[in-house]
């Protein structure tokens, strides 16, 4: 009889909130989440050596370049890595605005469920603008040659290419930018170099 009772407890507290806003929260979650497994595992492949915030080392496993090999082969790796995180991150985030766009445009809809896919439309657009932003900036520092960045919900990775090494000077750049162009302080920020 109580797990009865739980079960049903539990199944009349999602009817409350309603099957569209389960889908919403379902489709961003899993969004999010291909996001960061895409990047998580192409940054892996990367051992080249990264540094956290602190400057610490954070030496990756898995096979890859490690950014040491000379040769026009380990720079195109380099630029085909970046352009392939460029556009697996764009997909993912189209994916997650087209599905919420349709939860907006459902004419079944409830107000709350269109709220709510607004409020998530409005938080994927500004993190794509910080990570333009993030990226453009990085970039024009001195060093800096290739950067994707990646925002989801107050943390931020960011990838880098750079000549001479990511030394704890071109670190203090990078959260720097990322606090002013996100407010992410750095405890919350992954640096990696590639």
């Amino acid at each position: 009889m109580g797990i009865r009772n739980t079960f049903d407890k539990m199944a009349e507290g999602c009817k409350r909130v309603g099957k569209r806003n389960w889908i919403i929260i379902g489709a961003v979650a899993l969004i999010g989440t291909a996001v960061c497994l895409n990047f998580a595992l192409s940054g892996s492949k990367a051992s080249g050596g990264g540094f956290d915030y602190n400057g610490a080392s954070t030496e990756a496993s898995g096979g890859g370049n490690s950014g040491s090999d000379n040769g026009a082969s380990g720079a195109e790796n380099a630029d085909s890595y970046f352009s392939s995180v460029q556009v697996s991150r764009q997909r993912a985030r189209d994916e997650a605005l087209e599905v919420l766009q349709s939860v907006v445009d459902n004419e079944k809809a409830d107000e709350a469920s269109k709220s709510e896919a607004l409020s998530q439309i409005s938080k994927l657009a500004k993190e794509m603008s910080c990570e333009s932003s993030i990226e453009t900036l990085v970039l024009a520092k001195e060093g800096f040659t290739a950067c994707v960045a990646v925002v989801n919900d107050g943390k931020a990775s960011i990838v880098v290419k750079c000549e001479g090494g990511l030394l704890p000077g071109k670190i203090a750049q990078i959260n720097e930018i990322v606090y002013e162009q996100a407010g992410i302080e750095p405890v919350n920020v992954n640096i990696i170099e590639r």
